[in-house]
């Protein structure tokens, strides 16, 4: 199965409070390394200086004084020495963007999730300060806004409310000691990147490649699961969920298998899960019981699709190609398995349906036989349907998705040789001359083959598209 990696980006309101809170030994359990490029007078100027800008700016809800981000680590990296793996992560990031990190590497409690915590400044300490010297009186209001006059914040006797500020002419009215945020760090594309990078990183030091993360395309044909961090109450909410995704994903796979065009089940996804999803939550807000209901309502469309779709003919091993033979085969395969499935969900409303018509009080033998097959077979079903991915991945594909896409290139690149050896044939039998271009001719195998192997190693490899089945998110 699909192991992707999972990189979150938060927002902090109290910094210093989160430095803290992920630094500490006596509130976390299993702290193992801790790592900064800044001591605390940094983050405490930078705190201060956000304030006072999102004050300035009279902007509601919370200001922002920094961003964290949490990377998961697959668990073979807990064979490598912590400090060093923590200094990697951080210093990979505080060269690329140029800004200062906080960052610590915990266990959680049941030491299932091992992965690093990451705190970064959106801005950069200027090399001088920036400080504003007042050239007439200037006024801010209690709210540490400023103001045009002295009559703007004076009470009806004339004397200055409490809580506003007067910076008489000469004073500092206003220091920056840091640069304006980076508005890049708020950006999808910012997240993406990092994610491609990090999860680049990650691999550099994982020799099996079975064990190799990808990041998880949205654009794809599956719906990503989501990841249960420690103590979190909604624990079996997001089970249950995770649950009704990877029967879609499950389905997905086999549509494919089916002869579904990929386009045809992204328009599924489009229409029967993500539009359906959009439109309830803004109508009811934000139901899980109504999602899982939307994915699942789409899953049995594509399974009725499925059903009117025959299954491809099994191609025919008549090309001289190893390359291309290998492939075809691992087609076989997988088609089998797909119709040892279908073989036994066409079985099951059959069975339900003889079930319905044995009746009587002397026949609660035969109907405990028959629910005991049909409860036999319901259980098979799923285990099949999660290892079919499994017969390609020992081939060194990632998912059904990207075998389908390898074989189908593959195809069109053995039909055109196919169709240029013909023609070239058919000009040779006609005695036709040849041109200049065409004495090289037959048309090169070696060329084809290693077409067919750079499309098997492209097939192979974990691909990143844009951004993060247990195709984990």
């Amino acid at each position: 199965m699909t192991r992707h990696s999972f990189i979150q980006m938060s927002k902090l309101s109290n910094v210093k409070g989160r430095i803290s809170y992920i630094t500490s030994h006596a509130r976390q359990e299993n702290l193992y390394a801790t790592y900064r490029t800044a001591d605390n007078n940094f983050w405490s100027d930078l705190a201060k200086e956000c304030q006072q800008e999102f004050k300035r700016s009279g902007a509601d809800g919370k200001c922002i004084e920094a961003r964290e981000l949490i990377i998961a680590l697959p668990e073979v990296y807990t064979a490598y020495e912590p400090q060093q793996v923590l200094e990697d992560f951080t210093e990979e990031f505080r060269k690329r963007y140029n800004v200062e990190c906080v960052s610590a590497l915990h266990h959680n409690k049941k030491k299932t999730n091992y992965h690093i915590h990451l705190i970064f400044s959106e801005r950069r300490l200027l090399a001088e300060p920036d400080i504003k010297i007042a050239t007439r009186s200037v006024f801010y209001d209690e709210t540490g806004k400023r103001v045009r006059t002295k009559k703007e914040i004076a009470d009806e006797n004339g004397k200055i409310r409490v809580g506003c500020t007067v910076i008489p002419k000469g004073g500092v009215y206003e220091q920056h000691l840091f640069t304006v945020k980076d508005d890049r760090f708020k950006s999808e594309q910012f997240l993406d990147e990092v994610k491609r990078n990090y999860t680049d990183l990650i691999n550099r030091h994982i020799s099996d490649p079975e064990q190799r993360l990808k990041v998880f395309d949205p654009d794809s044909i599956y719906l990503p699961t989501k990841k249960i961090g420690k103590n979190n109450p909604k624990a079996a909410e997001i089970e249950a969920d995770n649950a009704a995704r990877q029967e879609w994903n499950r389905t997905a796979d086999m549509a494919l298998i089916s002869g579904i065009e990929e386009t045809k089940i992204l328009e599924i996804k489009k229409e029967e899960i993500h539009q359906k999803a959009s439109r309830s939550i803004k109508t009811n807000g934000w139901l899980p019981n109504l999602f899982r209901n939307i994915v699942s309502k789409a899953k049995e469309f594509l399974q009725n699709l499925i059903r009117q779709t025959a299954l491809p003919p099994k191609p025919i091993l008549n090309m001289d190609m190893a390359e291309f033979r290998t492939m075809q085969k691992l087609m076989i395969r997988v088609q089998d398995r797909a119709r040892e499935i279908r073989s036994l969900q066409d079985e099951v409303p059959k069975l339900k349906a003889q079930l319905a018509e044995t009746k009587g009080i002397f026949k609660s033998k035969e109907r405990k036989a028959l629910e005991a097959q049909i409860q036999q077979i319901e259980e098979k079903i799923p285990a099949m349907l999660e290892a079919l991915p499994e017969i390609l991945k020992d081939d060194g594909y990632p998912d059904v998705q990207a075998f389908m896409a390898t074989y189908r290139k593959a195809e069109t690149v053995v039909e055109n040789y196919k169709r240029e050896l013909a023609e070239w044939e058919r000009n040779v039998k006609e005695s036709r001359r040849p041109t200049e271009k065409e004495r090289y001719a037959p048309p090169e195998k070696q060329s084809v083959r290693d077409q067919l192997r750079w499309l098997q190693a492209e097939g192979r490899q974990p691909k990143s598209k844009h951004r993060s089945h247990d195709r984990e998110r």
